[in-house]
């Protein structure tokens, strides 16, 4: 029954799909997409300069995330 088997294939590759976007949305959310959203952009303005590394982002991230006066109390 090769119509059965299409049908089941289609289901398997939109569930595959769905398992990939929740877990780019995922990546996206907690902030672990960031490096590569910045190497993405790099390439796309044709930035001068080498790229920062994995780790030089991140640093430079909490430090611009966290170097702005907290109203907190």
């Amino acid at each position: 029954m090769p119509g059965q088997n299409r049908a089941y294939v289609g289901r398997r590759n939109r569930f595959a799909r769905l398992l990939r976007s929740l877990w780019r949305g995922l990546r996206e959310w907690c902030g672990d997409l960031a490096y590569e959203q910045y190497l993405a952009s790099r390439v796309a303005r044709e930035s001068p300069g080498p790229a920062l590394t994995r780790s030089e982002f991140y640093l430079e991230q909490s430090d611009r995330r966290y170097s702005r006066p907290n109203r907190c109390c």
